[in-house]
């Protein structure tokens, strides 16, 4: 039988390893790299960025995303439509063995639709994306200004 005292320190160290592999973003053999998005209304959309690293020796693909900021989260690419630029969703996104696959402005992202708060520059929201083999993974994402091209930082999650 353990102590209270004992539970205690067991179930800190428990949130500690928690804590540090939500740090890392890692999953398996997927790790998620500077993750950002721009500052956004509340009741509008955002686009998320980030890099998605497969240090493994199959492929894999990142199959949904989800988080808490907003009412729902897809996956999109933009195409060039005319002289037009259109966002479509993507069942997908595939992730080479070995390799990574970028999602920035302009190209493959996540689409965050519904805003129940506002993204405000400086502050962070939680992003869970779900691999079909690694299984999900839970980053933060740093809110960046409104015309960003980048994040300020290099930040690794």
């Amino acid at each position: 039988m353990i102590s209270r005292r004992q539970a205690a320190v067991y179930a800190a160290a428990f949130l500690a390893l928690c804590l540090i592999s939500v740090a890392h973003a890692q999953t398996g053999t997927m790790s998620v790299d500077k993750s950002w998005t721009r500052v956004a209304q509340q009741g509008g959309v955002g686009g998320v960025f980030l890099t998605l690293r497969n240090a493994g020796a199959q492929p894999d693909k990142l199959v949904s995303v989800n988080s808490p900021v907003c009412k729902s989260a897809e996956l999109h690419t933009t195409i060039k439509d005319g002289d037009v630029m259109r966002m479509r969703p993507v069942p997908s996104i595939d992730v080479p063995a070995g390799g990574s696959a970028e999602l920035r402005p302009g190209g493959l992202h996540v689409m965050l639709i519904g805003l129940s708060q506002p993204l405000v520059q400086g502050s962070k929201i939680p992003l869970s994306l779900t691999f079909e083999r690694a299984g999900t993974v839970t980053v933060e994402v740093v809110v960046e200004a409104a015309g960003a091209a980048r994040p300020a930082a290099q930040h690794a999650h």
